[in-house]
């Protein structure tokens, strides 16, 4: 099997490469080009392709790169909301993807961004390199005896539970389906009583049309005053200007950004000579609020993990095998 390989980076060449070694039959070119209308000629040639969340394989790229008789998409990530899947669906294409890599890497950088913008260790930590040793402005809150409010609780959200347990907090959950593996852990609640009731709040949950700005003005108002808010799940959940006017307002207390909804353009990018003006930059200028690019994926482990399930399913397409279970999109 031949895969291109789209947005490559040097960390994905070396977590591939690392497993290609346990998967003789597949052979894979990198590209540093993204999947779009664009760039999926590309694929001539080629059994599949791999993409990533910003990826645009929208309906024009996967008619271009199913008339290239290119039949499988995969998606190197949990997301899957680049793809256009009835799109795919009608090609008669694969689409397979990444369900859980290293839910552990996702819910310790977003309990880190709580601590961090709750804290305002961020603002600290650069007082003191211009040996700035004072406290004004620096207070923070106790997450210790506080509420959390994780929405959504699957692998990611479990692991979230689980820190925020240890903690010492208590753990509210809104899910459509409540994990049994969490019985103990987390009380199951209606969204508005989560909102209500929680002192920090952590999405998890994936991205559908029905959940779009699911985090908005009305949501934003029935948050406790002060709330550390989280999102480490898809921008897309929040809407941005609604965000805005709840720091402002002082509703939320803290924000622990490492999505966003126009993180499109930015995402793995050096823009550091690009002056930006958008709703991000708004966010990027508030004291309380700390903002990472799409990073809390960004370990050794979850890398490696993304690596070996990507191949996994690539193999299984390949070998004709019945492809069932949450990796398969279409």
């Amino acid at each position: 099997m031949k895969i291109l390989f789209y947005d490559a980076r040097d960390y994905d060449r070396d977590s591939f490469d690392a497993q290609l070694k346990n998967y003789p039959n597949i052979k894979i070119d990198y590209i540093e080009a993204d999947l779009s209308p664009v760039t999926a000629s590309l694929a001539r040639g080629y059994d599949a392709v791999c993409a990533f969340v910003n990826s645009d394989a929208s309906a024009m790229a996967l008619e271009i790169l199913r008339g290239f008789d290119v039949k499988l998409v995969l998606m190197r990530s949990a997301g899957f909301d680049a793809v256009n899947v009835p799109v795919a669906k009608d090609l008669g294409m694969t689409v397979l993807r990444v369900p859980a890599y290293s839910p552990e890497a996702i819910a310790e950088q977003a309990i880190g961004l709580g601590l961090c913008a709750a804290r305002r260790i961020h603002k600290g930590y650069l007082r003191v390199r211009e040996n700035d040793f004072s406290l004004q402005g620096l207070l923070g809150v106790n997450l210790h005896g506080k509420t959390a409010g994780i929405v959504g609780t699957g692998k990611i959200g479990a692991a979230m539970v689980r820190i925020c347990n240890g903690f010492g907090m208590k753990v509210l959950g809104y899910d459509v389906y409540q994990n049994p593996s969490l019985e103990g852990m987390v009380e199951y609640v209606e969204l508005d009583e989560l909102l209500r009731r929680s002192d920090l709040i952590s999405l998890h949950c994936p991205l559908f049309d029905s959940n779009r700005h699911m985090i908005n003005a009305d949501a934003i108002d029935k948050m406790k005053d002060g709330v550390v808010f989280i999102n480490t799940a898809r921008g897309g959940l929040v809407d941005t200007k609604a965000l805005i006017e709840g720091i402002r307002s002082g509703k939320i207390g803290a924000a622990g950004l490492d999505v966003y909804e126009e993180e499109g353009d930015n995402v793995f990018r050096n823009r550091s000579n690009t002056i930006i003006e958008s709703v991000t930059s708004t966010l990027c200028s508030f004291p309380n609020v700390v903002m990472t690019s799409h990073q809390a994926f960004f370990t050794k482990e979850a890398l490696a993990s993304i690596a070996k399930t990507t191949l996994d399913n690539a193999t299984a397409f390949a070998n004709g095998e019945e492809l069932t279970g949450p990796a398969v999109v279409c």
